[in-house]
């Protein structure tokens, strides 16, 4: 089966060393500055679907007051921004933030996760999907960006055969989406740009939504379809999240009919939208159990 990697970064932005030194999990080293992000357009000819309605400019939507969260809407250009570790270990992780599939939560499930990623060697990909969209749309993105990475593998420092994908809630969803529909297009594919089967080789679902009806325990939905060839997982979820946590453990009951490695952590509390910021609660330390579980599967 499988263990796990990572370890939360603070809100402030403090250093994994400056977060150890606070009370943290020892042993593990500070981290190295890598190279600015690389950026790259997912459809330089134009998008292959346009949005049911105009989406208004790209823009980040302010709370009052301010609740430290950073929340992009209007994302009609979908990109990658890849963030490329100081010595990578040759696994890379395409991340999804969440957001309803309306906006994404930028930093603390994406930009942060990247950082924290990039310490531990893996080449971080940060997934800028089309927001507000239909889920259809967003699969489209997160198929051309696994083609994308593909393609750039040797020049990223990144073993083809280590490409996953690791995303939260809605972005969670379109991870096992990716996972489970890979291969099913709704657009042609660019020899170029797209590979034909762009499922990740593993997957972390950071507590996923949609999987079951909401408001019930289960069943799951006919669209969360485990098959032979589904890539292995580690699912991290909270059993007070509103976005209940029976879809992770019902999840992980159809892998093991299929005899495919899947962690599972169900922590008491934590509720939904954690992400990378501390709550001072056990489901902190999520990031070291999907890290353990990373190192557990070869993939450093």
């Amino acid at each position: 089966m499988l263990q796990a990697l990572l370890h939360p970064r603070t809100w402030a932005g403090l250093g994994l060393g400056a977060y150890l030194l606070a009370g943290g999990l020892a042993g593990i080293a500070s981290p190295v500055a890598a190279a600015e992000p690389v950026v790259l357009d997912l459809w330089p000819a134009g998008t292959p679907t346009a949005p049911a309605a105009d989406v208004g400019d790209e823009r980040e939507l302010t709370r009052d007051p301010p609740d430290g969260v950073m929340r992009l809407t209007g994302v009609s250009v979908p990109q990658i921004e890849v963030f490329q570790p100081a010595e990578p270990k040759g696994a890379a992780v395409l991340v999804a933030p969440g957001g309803g599939y309306q906006i994404l939560a930028y930093e603390h499930e994406g930009s942060q996760v990247c950082e924290f990623l990039n310490e531990h060697g893996v080449t971080a990909i940060l997934l800028k999907y089309r927001v507000p969209a239909a889920r259809e749309i967003a699969l489209q993105d997160a198929q051309r960006a696994m083609g994308l990475i593909h393609h750039h593998a040797e020049e990223w420092g990144i073993d083809r055969s280590r490409i996953g994908m690791l995303g939260f809630s809605a972005g969670g969803h379109l991870t096992l989406m990716t996972c489970l529909h890979g291969t099913e297009r709704t657009y042609e594919i660019d020899p170029a740009l797209d590979v034909d089967d762009p499922t990740p080789a593993f997957a972390i679902p950071v507590y996923p939504a949609y999987l079951v009806e909401r408001g019930s325990e289960g069943p799951l939905l006919d669209s969360v379809a485990v098959t032979e060839r589904s890539p292995p997982l580690c699912l991290i979820h909270a059993a007070d999240d509103p976005w209940t946590s029976s879809g992770s453990s019902l999840l992980a009951v159809e892998y093991k009919k299929h005899g495919i490695p899947c962690e599972v952590h169900i922590y008491a509390k934590g509720g939904h939208g954690f992400g990378m910021k501390k709550t001072g609660l056990p489901v902190d330390a999520w990031p070291l159990r999907v890290v353990e579980w990373m190192d557990s599967l070869g993939l450093f």
